[in-house]
């Protein structure tokens, strides 16, 4: 068991993504370890969902912190003394200082709500995401999981999923077929990365590469 990847998981709401990654982990189709589950928020039900499931729970209050750098300095000190090799952001909405992605190169990852780089970037999050691609009459959307670099929505692509947009569609109705993609893609992601399937790379210039 010692030698499974060690994951952390940072979430701020609900904590649907972490709940997959728990249920196929529990179901032996994802052969990794969770060691440590962390929200900004008191009391988000990420946190609860851990719980239930005996998994290490912290609480970082964003707003105890005087600026972001010390915040993701306390953060950054528990996902090290949980030995995480692996950060996975599940509904984390924080942007965080240079300090923490430096910390931790090529070793973060995100799951966005669509096809990057289209409707990425500092204020498309959530329902906001849906809302953007129905305005703009598109016929595919989807998720998308990377690797998280200085810039927001911005790292490394690792994989993509896809759905139609549907003429009747609306913004929670959308919102429900995008995110089964979700729990399917996160899982399928942190596989390839335990299993060693990929060449990391750290900026937009250095893709990722299937090993051989």
């Amino acid at each position: 068991m010692n030698d499974k990847l060690k994951i952390a998981c940072l979430a701020s709401g609900g904590g649907t993504n972490l709940q997959a990654l728990i249920d196929n982990i529990e179901s032996g189709r994802l052969d990794v370890r969770i060691v440590a589950v962390i929200s900004n928020v008191p009391g988000a039900g990420a946190l609860a969902r851990a719980q239930k499931h005996r998994l290490p729970c912290f609480v970082v209050n964003n707003k105890e912190y005087a600026s972001r750098q010390l915040f993701d300095r306390e953060l950054a000190a528990i996902i090290d003394r949980q030995e995480a090799q692996l950060i996975c952001l599940c509904g984390f909405m924080r942007i965080f200082s240079p300090f923490f992605i430096d910390h931790y190169p090529g070793r973060i990852i995100n799951i966005h709500p669509a096809l990057l780089p289209a409707y990425g970037g500092k204020g498309f999050y959530g329902h906001k995401v849906h809302e953007a691609v129905l305005a703009s009459g598109e016929k595919v959307s989807g998720c998308t999981v990377h690797f998280v670099d200085q810039e927001v929505d911005h790292g490394p692509i690792i994989l993509q999923r896809s759905v139609p947009v549907l003429p009747e569609d609306t913004v929670d109705t959308l919102a429900d077929r995008v995110l089964k993609e979700e729990h399917l893609a996160y899982s399928q992601a942190i596989g390839m990365i335990a299993r060693g399937e990929l060449e990391i790379g750290l900026n937009k210039n250095t893709p990722l590469k299937a090993r051989p």
